[in-house]
């Protein structure tokens, strides 16, 4: 699995005009699951997001996380961060997961968020959805496991 994190000032997600989640400042993540993908791996980058220190402290240092300063977290399917440009012009998606394999493992990614007690809104599985959000610094991170 896959985690572009952003720290945001503020992030939404609509579909069809309509604002599914929304959240203030916190963390903006666009998760991506390919064929491999399970539950322990969910887990585990649920894990890193609540604990990856890139919020401020009182001094300015990146040196704080969702479990230590608070905040919310958007978490957003994202089948393209698996996009292949290898070869062309044209991204290839052979390495996504399908939606019946990765809809469940974004679930559990944002529930694992939430046993952790981050709060967490989130975007509609199989829509066109459009992101908005105020990346603070910029601070954009890709994570891993």
């Amino acid at each position: 699995m896959r985690a572009l994190v952003q720290r945001v000032t503020e992030a939404s997600v609509t579909v069809d005009a309509e604002v599914v989640g929304t959240i203030g400042r916190g963390l903006c993540v666009l998760v991506g699951v390919t064929h491999d993908d399970g539950l322990s791996e969910a887990h585990r980058l649920a894990d890193k997001v609540w604990n990856l220190r890139i919020l401020d402290d009182v001094e300015g240092t990146m040196n704080r996380s969702i479990a230590d300063a608070g905040g919310a977290i958007l978490a957003v399917s994202q089948f393209t961060l698996y996009g292949d440009t290898t070869r062309g012009r044209r991204p290839g998606w052979s390495a996504a997961a399908r939606p019946e394999h990765a809809e469940p493992l974004v679930e559990a990614f944002a529930e694992r968020l939430r046993t952790l007690g981050a709060i967490v809104a989130t975007g509609r599985f199989r829509t066109e959805m459009q992101v908005a959000l105020v990346n603070d610094g910029p601070v954009t991170v890709m994570l891993e496991v």
